[in-house]
């Protein structure tokens, strides 16, 4: 994405290429285990389908839903706006994210989720800006690690738009974003 406003950054291929090797990975771990996968929506839920329809052995889903304060991003302080319906307890489980970046809202829900006493719990993580790491998290399946950009598509959004696209796109330019077209023409420019 070299002097674009909005670009490129996974295909709609690449990102089906890794879904489906995690899903493999994750069959192979849990053979004859039924692991309850728990996507934190809204952003989760597109790759959340596709993980769970490349998984071969039994799950569960479950969602939850939270709010950051403060700037969103970088406070770390989070509300829990929908609960899990069931019981993790005993459970193997699977913590599904589309996006981690500063490491510290996905702190608060492992040790959240933690406290109910699963027999195991694991992040699966669709995309990881490291670069913004601020607190070590363990994540045992990642799909790839991108840039410090803002990105839409594939279950990101902006403003509720764009969770749609099949592929990732990188954000250089904010304002870029209220221009649908713009968007469209990066797609296209791309062959996605």
């Amino acid at each position: 994405m070299p002097d674009e406003t909005v670009g490129l950054l996974l295909t709609a291929e690449q990102i089906a290429t890794r879904v489906a090797e995690l899903g493999a990975e994750i069959s192979r771990d849990y053979a004859g285990k039924t692991p309850i996968l728990i996507g934190v929506l809204k952003g989760s839920l597109v790759f959340m389908a596709d993980l769970a329809r490349a998984i071969t052995t039994p799950i569960n889903v479950d969602f939850m839903s939270i709010s950051s304060y403060g700037d969103g991003t970088n406070s770390g302080v989070v509300r829990i706006l929908k609960d899990l319906d069931e019981s993790i307890t005993g459970h193997d489980v699977i913590l599904v994210e589309d996006i981690i970046d500063t490491g510290l809202t996905l702190t608060y829900l492992l040790a959240t989720l933690s406290a109910r006493r699963p027999a195991s719990l694991e992040v699966c993580g669709l995309l990881d800006k490291s670069v913004r790491r601020i607190v070590e998290v363990p994540i045992r399946y990642k799909g790839f690690d991108i840039p410090d950009e803002f990105v839409i598509g594939y279950g990101l959004d902006h403003e509720g738009r764009y969770r749609n696209l099949r592929a990732v796109l990188g954000v250089r330019d904010m304002a870029a974003l209220r221009d649908p077209d713009l968007v469209a023409r990066a797609l296209e420019s791309a062959g996605a």
